[in-house]
């Protein structure tokens, strides 16, 4: 049985498969059609703000540029090194130390006590905080208390746009509108030059999958989620959102996988504690699995479940991207 973190994990991983399951979801996203729009490099004018509408429609409004900010979310540590800060705490030390957000220096970033989605409030309020991001969906229960010291922005991206929706807000609010165009253009060039190469050495013709979980509960990041959005923009990726109930939307079996028949498989695993063991390495003996076309080229990829399940903000995704085709050799 997982521990009340692993169960937090989890719960998170669900929300984000199901944040944008609808029925009025694009044909092109129930599909995993690939032979989409080509990316548009240039990014809109910028300017500084104290109050936004961020991508899911919630207004924030600040008294002042927020200096300190304590992050609870991922895409926030992403989104605050993207502009060129650093937060004043985390929730998740493993994504800010990762290479591509500060490396070893985000080692020096004071960790939040407490879970993921159970923080210490007292550990946030002695950082004297002007800002606190959380994630919608796993930090709503904090609202109460950590409001009687500093705005609580509750975020979660569904696909790369929101994700640059919310960098913009950010931009806006800190007074760094310039930073956060020079970022998004960035990673608008990185994806749209991937995307321009998948399409010409044939990658885009692969069918992938991105999953996660426990060989007894297997989770995809489905077309509904911020990862399958992205990967389906540079391949094949028919796996979308079995329905709109947060706990089953993200559920496949090993036959339906087999049955997608992908080409390669990434996979993040969450292991928590010395004993687990990658899922890739708990499915081997199936046999079913086994005959997955993946499996059979040794085209399953063991991923940072860090940066691959939990950073969502530019500098993640275009890592995401670079890893991604870096797997996967051309047609």
């Amino acid at each position: 049985m997982p521990g009340r973190s692993a169960i937090a994990v989890l719960a998170a991983l669900a929300v984000t498969s199901c944040i944008a399951c609808s029925p009025t979801s694009s044909d092109s996203r129930e599909s995993g059609e690939n032979h989409l729009p080509g990316i548009e490099r240039e990014a809109a004018p910028l300017d500084a703000s104290l109050t936004v509408t961020d991508p899911q429609g919630h207004t924030v409004t600040l008294d002042a540029p927020p200096e300190r900010i304590v992050c609870l979310s991922g895409l926030c540590d992403d989104l605050v090194v993207a502009l060129g800060m650093t937060p004043v705490g985390t929730s998740n030390p493993d994504v800010l130390t990762n290479p591509a957000l500060l490396g070893e220096d985000g080692e020096k970033v004071p960790v939040i006590a407490g879970t993921f989605g159970n923080e210490d409030v007292e550990s946030i309020a002695a950082l004297e905080p002007d800002l606190v991001i959380g994630l919608s969906g796993v930090h709503d229960g904090l609202a109460p208390t950590v409001e009687r010291f500093a705005p609580l922005w509750l975020t979660e991206p569904a696909t790369w746009q929101e994700s640059v929706g919310y960098l913009r807000a950010l931009g806006a609010l800190t007074g760094r509108a310039e930073e956060a165009v020079s970022e998004e253009e960035r990673f608008r060039a990185k994806l749209a030059d991937a995307v321009a190469t998948t399409r010409r050495d044939g990658r885009s013709e692969r069918t992938a999958v991105l999953m996660y979980g426990s060989v007894d509960a297997i989770g995809v990041d489905t077309t509904a989620s911020l990862k399958g959005d992205l990967l389906r923009h540079l391949f094949r990726y028919p796996f979308p959102a079995r329905g709109s109930d947060a706990e089953t939307a993200s559920n496949y079996s090993v036959e339906e996988l087999l049955a997608k028949k992908p080409d390669v498989v990434f996979v993040y695993s969450l292991l928590f504690s010395d004993a687990d063991r990658p899922l890739s390495e708990q499915l081997a003996g199936n046999p079913v699995w086994s005959r997955i076309p993946a499996v059979e080229k040794d085209a399953v990829h063991e991923m940072d479940p860090a940066l691959w399940g939990k950073a969502r903000g530019t500098r993640g995704l275009a890592a995401v991207v670079e890893q991604a085709l870096g797997a996967v050799p051309a047609a």
